[in-house]
């Protein structure tokens, strides 16, 4: 990271995950994960003099994420920070510092109750639960009118017009899980990232390869036995794979435990969103995408989407 920070002298570096650099624009924005990027842009919309640079790229580990040169960059230059916080950007304070970022920082997972621990070291996937979604969209919102009180109307009604969208999708979801019996509404995952998830839409966590809020942890032979054993015994059907881990260890316990694996282009959304053009280029698509894997893999069949979430 020192290196890195000495590396910032060299010019002409433009953010890895960047949507815009905007050196000219009058309010600089950086936001952290895919997801956060995902409602500071829709936040912010087409608010002239706004620029926002997404640090992570689609399909890449929050947990492990190591910023290059050109993200320090970006971080040094900018007025806000969004991040998503409860501990997911374990990299983020030796990122600050080689930069030298001191503008406005803010913490998207603000107001939302943490599962499994504390603000600063529980189950940082919030966002899973789309009502945690909504908060987090406010958070952001009312801290940048708050960065640049002359647009924040603006970032209010954008804000505003998506939460109405992620209310919408929260309605779809529950009506499509609550028509299954609740005895079949069960999920084997990669890891530890659908615990908001299951909670708020009633599904069964059956359990996870990775064992872990963290998916670069390794699973121990113990935890594989157990979870195959849990497999056969709870009737689950499918195991699935996450879009950002490889989908090795999944192949492997559905094989032994002689049900299907969702890998690949059917693997779930999770740490992070897919590349644009996929179905889990929005935060909206991926939601769309999981639930309706999710809800097959029961044998159900989703209702149609509501033509305003594609």
């Amino acid at each position: 990271m020192l290196a890195a920070a000495t590396a910032l002298l060299l010019a002409g570096c433009a953010p890895t995950g960047g949507v815009d650099s905007g050196a000219a624009d009058d309010l600089q924005v950086v936001a952290t994960t895919t997801q956060v990027a995902d409602f500071t842009r829709n936040v912010v919309g087409d608010t002239v003099g706004v620029s926002v640079t997404q640090l992570i790229l689609p399909n890449q580990s929050a947990h492990s994420f190591d910023p290059s040169v050109a993200d320090l960059t970006a971080l040094g230059a900018a007025d806000v920070l969004v991040i998503n916080g409860v501990g997911l950007e374990e990299w983020l304070s030796d990122a600050i510092s080689a930069s030298g970022f001191d503008g406005v920082t803010i913490t998207a997972a603000t107001g939302v109750e943490v599962l499994g621990g504390t603000e600063k070291s529980g189950n940082p996937h919030i966002w899973t639960d789309v009502s945690n979604a909504e908060t987090m969209v406010q958070t952001i919102a009312d801290g940048l009118g708050a960065a640049s009180v002359d647009q924040a109307a603006d970032f209010a009604a954008n804000a505003a017009a998506y939460r109405g969208r992620l209310a919408e999708l929260d309605t779809w979801i529950r009506t499509n899980i609550d028509a299954v019996p609740a005895a079949e509404r069960l999920l084997v995952s990669n890891h530890d990232a659908f615990t908001y998830f299951t909670e708020a839409y009633g599904i069964t966590f059956v359990g996870s390869i990775i064992p872990s809020f963290d998916d670069n942890a390794e699973p121990s032979a113990a935890a594989i036995d157990k979870l195959v054993a849990d497999i056969r015994a709870t009737g689950v059907k499918a195991v699935f794979s996450e879009a950002s881990i490889s989908p090795k260890a999944a192949d492997t316990i559905a094989t032994e435990a002689g049900v299907a694996v969702y890998s690949g282009e059917e693997a779930l959304f999770s740490d992070s969103l897919g590349a644009k053009g996929s179905d889990g280029a929005t935060y909206i698509d991926s939601q769309v995408h999981n639930v309706t894997l999710i809800l097959e893999s029961w044998g159900a069949t989703p209702t149609a989407v509501p033509a305003d979430l594609r």
